[in-house]
């Protein structure tokens, strides 16, 4: 398989395992209108940087997102606005200087795209859920260079396909060269087997399925009798009830002759008034829906970056957004992708938030069809809470002229910011960080599951006839000996144990299968 080599890449390739994990920490809970200090929502909005973000979400939701999709930087050169579309952002600078190095500042302005998107889309492969897929907007800056790092972190058999959306609403007659009318959205999966979901069909697509003969089964279109493929074993000759002889296709019949012969009987395949052909009924009432095309040009049905700013500026009527965001996504064309990756029950991510249309259009999707989507954003810019949280209220409660011109969706979200790293760069615990968030995220390092916390003083859980104890205690050492041997009340094949020191003997140690780990020390960096 081809890969793709620049300056900085053997820096990058692992550095999402020395991301630091950070907490979240939640600033307050909007719902019904109003701000409150708990975090009850399931919906998040995180101001912070994406890469810690996305490390944060690991003990959560790891393996659960079923549906991703991020609007990265194009990385066009222009630094005319605020969202730095060349990548030369101050905090990517530092950045690259701190992970890269030396060597950063020989980077082009690709190599340093590649370095930042290489370690993100590796979390953003961890998060994805074995049946999701994520959806990557992008234009010809960088198309080329992140299908090939996509072939590598996701896998080239995972690629899904190309999708084109037509993004502008006329060409540009200003155009040196070419008018660009469309963009790039990369789609890829976890595994090869990932199936879209169907869109509705609509009346013009039913147009063509007519009752000429008045089949009791309805409506029917006249399908395909050819097999996709050469096969001589299909290629036999159909006699008509008048003795004609029926020629195969060229490639052969679609089905066998017994087959035919049945579908014949069933008269789901009929002859045409002269008996010179068969015709395959194809009916209406079997259509479940529309198989996704990978080019959307209809800009009634997806909007286009014009439909997304006048979106924005119905919005926020108050500031100048468009100043801020040059080419947004319409909440349209975010919408139809959720269709066909998401059910009514997903958890949908987008880690370059931006305006937030992604929460927009699940808001919007919620409310057409009743379904209980949860989204998470992730925004590293200063806008976080005036602009993206704040056009979330404002979906929420309804916008326009008196919130009237445009229905309220309802919903909820809380919002986060990145908190206190769990480890201090001299390797021990930040005692700052909370017991339960510790207790969090070693658990997670352990089982790969979100944790429950038990009843019992320092038990973390039990998995595959395993329980696991964190002894730990703020202000003084702990350790494992027979009397904290004695306080274990829960029954296992096998005992892991955390402490900050071990006097067990080795034999007794044995005799109860007990694996004893050092805090920190013993303590996985994931």
């Amino acid at each position: 398989m081809p890969t793709l080599n620049w300056i900085g890449k053997e820096k990058v390739i692992n550095h999402h395992q020395d991301v630091p994990y950070k907490t979240l920490e939640p600033q307050y809970t909007f719902s019904n209108g109003k701000e409150s200090k708990t975090a009850t929502s399931q919906n998040k909005i995180i101001h912070g940087d994406n890469l810690e973000a996305l490390k944060s979400l690991l003990p959560e939701y790891e393996g659960k997102v079923k549906c991703i999709y991020i609007d990265p930087p194009y990385n066009t050169g222009n630094e005319g606005w605020v969202y730095n579309d060349n990548v030369s952002d101050p905090k990517l600078k530092k950045w690259l200087g701190q992970v890269v190095g030396k060597e950063s500042e020989d980077l082009s302005r690709h190599d340093k795209w590649l370095c930042m998107m290489y370690p993100r889309l590796k979390l953003l492969h961890k998060l994805l859920a074995d049946d999701g897929a994520i959806f990557i907007s992008i234009d010809d800056n960088e198309q080329a260079h992140l299908k090939l790092i996509c072939d590598e972190i996701f896998g080239i058999g995972n690629f899904i396909t190309d999708l084109i959306w037509r993004s502008a609403d006329s060409s540009n007659n200003d155009a040196k060269q070419f008018s660009v009318d469309f963009n790039h959205t990369l789609v890829y999966s976890k595994k090869s087997d990932w199936n879209s979901y169907r869109l509705e069909r609509t009346e013009d697509n039913n147009s063509h399925y007519k009752n000429p003969d008045n089949d009791i089964r309805g409506p029917w279109f006249s399908g395909n009798i050819s097999s996709p493929n050469p096969r001589k074993n299909l290629t036999y000759d159909i006699v008509s009830p008048k003795g004609l002889i029926i020629k195969p296709p060229k490639n052969g019949w679609r089905w066998n002759k017994e087959k035919v012969e049945e579908m014949i009987i069933d008269k789901v395949v009929v002859f045409s008034e002269d008996e010179t052909r068969i015709i395959k009924k194809t009916f209406l009432k079997d259509q479940s829906g529309i198989v996704p095309s990978n080019i959307w040009w209809e800009i009634d049905d997806t909007g286009h970056n014009r439909n997304a700013k006048y979106e924005l500026i119905k919005l926020f009527s108050e500031l100048k957004t468009s100043d801020i965001f040059k080419t947004p996504k319409p909440s349209k064309f975010i919408e139809k992708i959720l269709k066909i990756a998401s059910n009514k029950n997903s958890i949908i991510l987008d880690s370059f938030a931006g305006s937030g249309t992604t929460a927009h259009a699940v808001l919007n999707l919620n409310q057409q069809d009743g379904g209980n989507r949860k989204f998470i954003l992730v925004e590293m810019e200063d806008y976080a809470n005036t602009i993206t949280a704040e056009r979330v209220k404002r979906v929420i409660n309804g916008y326009g002229e008196d919130k009237k011109a445009v229905e309220g969706t309802g919903g909820d979200f809380t919002y986060y910011e990145l908190g206190e790293p769990l480890f201090l760069d001299t390797g021990f615990l930040n005692e700052e960080v909370s017991l339960d968030k510790i207790l969090e995220y070693v658990w997670y390092s352990e089982a790969k599951t979100p944790f429950i916390k038990p009843k019992e003083d320092y038990l973390l859980g039990a998995k595959n006839d395993t329980a696991y104890y964190f002894y730990y205690q703020k202000d003084s050492i702990t350790t494992l000996n027979e009397s904290f041997l004695r306080s274990i009340k829960t029954k296992a094949s096998q005992y892991i144990i955390y402490a900050d020191n071990c006097l067990l003997d080795q034999s007794i140690m044995d005799r109860y299968n007990i694996v004893f780990k050092k805090i920190p020390r013993d303590i996985t960096r994931f």
